[in-house]
């Protein structure tokens, strides 16, 4: 029996699959974890931070397609996050999309109503999440 050699033409999932990199911020440790699997049944890959602080050093240290940002947290809030972020990078400043059950509380009302950025209400509908992360990604040249 003679073998002939054959050329690999197997579509290797590396090859077709596109992950992209998002940061989630949120102090609630048990919502930052299930969207971070639910994030990543999505192809993205999902760095936390449970902090203002944290997502401060991740920002710096890596580039995010994406970042998902609760607005209330304890120290450095999604409103410091933001500005703090824009100070440094505003096409990055310009991928966050924030989430936040106080949009009732008039400093967090009148912040989302100053930025041109995506904002959900908590509890998070998973699928207006995914079409905001896509929507900036697409919005600020991240790609589809």
């Amino acid at each position: 029996m003679e073998f002939k050699h054959q050329p690999d033409t197997a579509v290797r999932p590396s090859d077709t699959i596109e992950f992209k990199a998002l940061l989630l911020v949120d102090d609630d440790k048990q919502l930052a974890s299930a969207l971070q699997w639910i994030l990543a049944d999505e192809n993205f890959l999902v760095d936390v931070a449970n902090d203002g602080d944290e997502a401060l050093l991740k920002v710096r240290a890596n580039e995010y397609d994406a970042i998902v940002c609760d607005v209330m947290m304890p120290g450095t809030t999604g409103i410091d996050l933001y500005a703090k972020i824009r100070e440094r990078s505003p096409r990055t400043a310009d991928r966050i999309v924030f989430v936040t059950g106080g949009a009732f509380v008039p400093r967090v009302a009148e912040f989302l109503s100053s930025v041109d950025n995506p904002k959900l209400d908590k509890p998070l509908d998973v699928k207006a999440l995914l079409r905001a992360v896509s929507e900036v990604r697409v919005r600020r040249g991240g790609g589809v």
